[in-house]
C-alpha cells in the first residue's frame, strides 16, 4: 500500500483550507482515498518594537505572525493521482511539501 503525505503551510488559514479542499477533491476524482486534513499546532512569532526612537522605552508595539499547518494522507495513490498533484495550481502564500 502506497501512502503519500502532504503537508501544507501558510499564513492565512482561509487560503490553506481552500487549498486542502482542492487537493482532496482532485485526489478523490482520481480514485484514491484521503485521510485528513489534520490541523497541526500553529507556530507563532511575536516581536516587541519601540514606538519612539529615543524616549519612553516602556511604550512598545507588538507585531506577530501565525503559521497554519495542515496534514493530509493519500492512500492507494496511482500515477494519475501523482500527476494531478504535481500539475495543480496553488494560490500565493501557500507552501506544499509532498513526501
Amino acid at each position: 500500500m502506497q501512502k503519500i503525505r502532504v503537508k501544507i503551510k501558510g499564513y492565512d488559514h482561509k487560503v490553506v483550507d481552500k487549498t486542502i479542499e482542492a487537493i482532496c477533491k482532485n485526489v478523490v476524482d482520481t480514485g484514491a482515498r484521503v485521510r485528513g486534513p489534520v490541523p497541526l499546532p500553529n507556530k507563532r512569532w511575536i516581536m516587541a518594537l519601540h514606538r519612539g526612537p529615543h524616549i519612553d522605552a516602556k511604550s512598545k508595539e507588538h507585531i506577530g505572525m501565525i503559521e497554519h499547518t495542515r496534514l493530509v494522507d493519500i492512500l492507494e495513490a496511482n500515477a494519475k493521482t501523482i500527476e494531478s498533484l504535481t500539475h495543480m495550481q496553488l494560490p500565493a502564500g501557500v507552501e506544499i511539501k509532498i513526501s
